[in-house]
């Protein structure tokens, strides 16, 4: 009887004490909590996670391991010289060591990876901020009743359909010094050819061209979208109010656009930042450094120089991911302030 009753009291004090437990927050433990939204979550939602699984593996594949693999060979003084690697039948082992941070501190304290990361810069701003203007004013445009408007919206969409690879090769061979369209033109009028892209700064001038061209249709599409979902009720309203053209696109078309806007603005930065074909294909880099951006620097690294210094191409790989991502955040952070959501 004694046992008994000692055995009740206990188990009455264990109950209170779990009691007790939960009735500060009214609520289970933390870990018990998450793992049970997680197993309701599961049970609910099944079908959805066994949809998205297969793309999450071949994310994990694709995009997980090559990253992971370079941030761990930016950690190394990895090139060709040390890495496991065949000739003939003959099998070498990987030797090359860990260095730690030792890849970032030369980056970040070097010529070279600032003076790249300028011109990246230029590019970018350059880039963006003219293709927006440009496809704002020519979303604005066939956004009115205008005759042929179908047929001038095909022709600007065209650059866009065209394959990239395509379209710079064309410009390359427009650009050409001795035989181009271009130059041939200028001749016609008696001015002496342009070197289009054997001088540094008209390289530069000629590869803002190109993507600025490249990168127009997709602006104007997206912007024209945004403006075709502002009420025409308000455009109505304001010139009822005597507000001018001027009044009307600051204080109805600018603000209608805003969640087009940021969302275009941030996809434009990321592209045109690592817009590698434009460069690569037009003039690698040159006359000399003067067009080369981050990442068809990285590219010269692993593939062009000798020896392949793979773990400095790694290095400059994580570094522009770390800056698409430090400006995303800023720029994030930037909307909320304003109000926005993104």
């Amino acid at each position: 009887m004694a046992v008994h009753t000692s055995q009740s009291v206990a188990s009455a004090a264990g109950d209170d004490l779990a009691r007790g437990r939960g009735r500060g927050t009214g609520k289970a433990p933390g870990g018990l909590r998450v793992s049970t939204r997680l197993r309701r979550g599961v049970s609910t939602h099944w079908y959805a996670w066994a949809m998205v699984a297969p793309v999450v593996a071949v994310i994990g594949v694709i995009i997980g391991y090559p990253l992971v693999r370079g941030i761990y060979l930016s950690l190394t003084n990895a090139n060709e010289r040390n890495v496991e690697r065949s000739i003939g039948v003959n099998h070498l082992p990987a030797t090359y060591e860990f260095v730690g941070l030792d890849n970032y501190a030369d980056a970040l304290t070097g010529d070279q990876f600032l003076g790249t990361l300028g011109w990246t810069l230029v590019w970018t701003v350059s880039c963006v901020s003219v293709t927006f203007a440009l496809g704002l004013g020519l979303a604005n445009i066939l956004n009115r009743k205008i005759a042929g408007r179908s047929f001038y919206r095909m022709l600007l969409i065209l650059p866009w359909a065209v394959p990239g690879f395509v379209s710079v090769f064309a410009w390359r061979f427009l650009y050409n010094e001795d035989r181009g369209f271009l130059n041939k033109l200028l001749a016609g009028g008696g001015i002496d050819a342009v070197p289009w892209l054997n001088d540094p700064t008209m390289a530069k001038f000629s590869v803002i061209a190109v993507n600025i061209w490249l990168g127009v249709p997709f602006m104007m599409v997206a912007l024209l979208g945004g403006l075709q979902s502002i009420p025409g009720e308000m455009y109505e309203a304001a010139e009822m109010d005597g507000a001018n053209a001027w009044q009307r696109f600051r204080n109805i078309t600018l603000p209608g656009l805003r969640s087009v806007s940021t969302t275009v603005i941030l996809l434009s930065t990321i592209w045109t930042f690592n817009m590698f074909p434009v460069i690569f294909l037009l003039t690698r880099g040159g006359p000399g450094e003067a067009t080369q951006i981050l990442v068809t620097q990285a590219y010269k690294f692993s593939f062009e120089i000798s020896p392949r210094d793979y773990a400095q191409s790694s290095t400059w790989g994580v570094l522009i991911l770390v800056l698409l991502m430090l400006f995303a955040a800023v720029y994030r952070r930037v909307l909320r302030k304003q109000g926005d959501t993104w």
